[in-house]
């Protein structure tokens, strides 16, 4: 007998295949899927083992019907390119993942019109909330938010008096404490590589913690030397080098986060000079590469995992309806390294 040219459709597994097996009823498989904080360790181990052994899927599209919410989370970041903002938001998936929300990322590479097209893409495939990297975007984007009513937290800034909750540190405070260092050990002709300030609030206040920190011991910021450049080692090396080009040339080049910084270490090698006999160099974030670059870099330490934990609670209680907490401050401290050392002697 010819064998049959029709296979069997493969069964699909049911919520109510996954109870049977792990001789549960239905209502506890549901909480283990969408609020496994609300069942046992003992009994979600169970569950789960039995989601895992039959290939179990939820039908989300009609759990998010029937709750009008979808466990999906979105956090847009201005870049990919580099580490900046990847311990933050690990500890933020984390975070979410331990309460059954699923999240989607996108990039706006520091376009704020792209990050407005993203912010309603986001919106429109079904996110419950959204996190968002500073306040620097267009007003359309707050706008649709409120008329949508999505709740969003504000991180890497800390802005209590904002009409939006932000978790995050303040980088003002911070770059000027890294400036009264610097300029403590005798500094006194200070060179900046910074991002591009347009639309950057982080940027615009890390500025002008370094131009506080230069008045109060009686510089002027004026004579700061200032570039202005994208965030990549390849755009901190040429900056550092155009730096070094000016007469009489900095002491002490302070830059706007690690990654410019170890452009700058880079740069300086090529140039044949010493870090820090001939010339100091800061950062700012305390990523991986502060660590391992050469020699190692003083820079400042913001506390990411903090960050990205804390703003996926508040994401949480808000879209469970608890009321919007007060916004979040966590301190920015320096990490002393090697790369920072008194100025050479003239």
């Amino acid at each position: 007998m010819a064998p049959s040219d029709t296979q069997p459709e493969p069964t699909v597994p049911t919520l109510e295949d996954v109870a049977k097996a792990a001789s549960v009823s239905t209502a506890t498989v549901s909480r283990c899927l969408n609020s496994p904080e609300r069942v046992s360790e003992k009994t979600r181990t169970k569950v789960m083992e039995a989601v895992r052994k039959l290939g179990y899927a939820p039908n989300f599209g009609a759990q998010a019907l029937a709750a009008k919410r979808t466990n999906t989370f979105g956090a847009i970041i201005p870049t990919m390119d580099n580490a900046i903002f990847a311990r933050g938001l690990q500890a933020f998936q984390e975070e979410l993942h331990r309460n059954g929300v699923t999240l989607l990322v996108a990039s706006s590479s520091y376009d704020p019109q792209l990050e407005e097209d993203q912010i309603r893409a986001l919106v429109a495939r079904g996110a419950d909330a959204l996190l968002l990297i500073g306040h620097e975007r267009t007003a359309q984007s707050y706008a649709f938010l409120e008329q949508r009513q999505i709740p969003c937290v504000v991180a890497w800034v800390y802005t209590p008096d904002a009409p939006r909750i932000s978790v995050g540190f303040d980088n003002r405070q911070a770059m000027k404490s890294m400036a009264a260092e610097v300029i403590g050990l005798g500094h006194r002709r200070l060179g900046y590589i910074s991002a591009n300030r347009g639309d950057n609030d982080r940027a615009r206040e890390r500025f002008m913690g370094l131009c506080d920190a230069m008045r109060e011991a009686g510089l002027e910021p004026s004579e700061l030397h200032l570039r202005e450049t994208p965030y990549s080692i390849a755009d901190g090396a040429a900056a550092f080098a155009d730096l070094m080009e000016d007469s009489p040339r900095p002491t002490a080049v302070l830059c706007g986060n690690d990654v410019l910084a170890a452009g700058a270490l880079q740069q300086a090698r090529k140039l044949g000079l010493s870090v820090p006999r001939d010339v100091s160099v800061t950062g700012f974030d305390d990523l991986d590469i502060a660590e391992i670059v050469t020699p190692p870099l003083t820079t400042v330490h913001v506390p990411h995992r903090d960050m990205g934990r804390l703003a996926a609670k508040a994401l949480l209680d808000m879209r469970n309806g608890t009321p919007p907490q007060a916004s979040i401050h966590l301190d920015a401290t320096i990490r002393w390294r090697e790369t920072l050392a008194a100025p050479p002697e003239n």
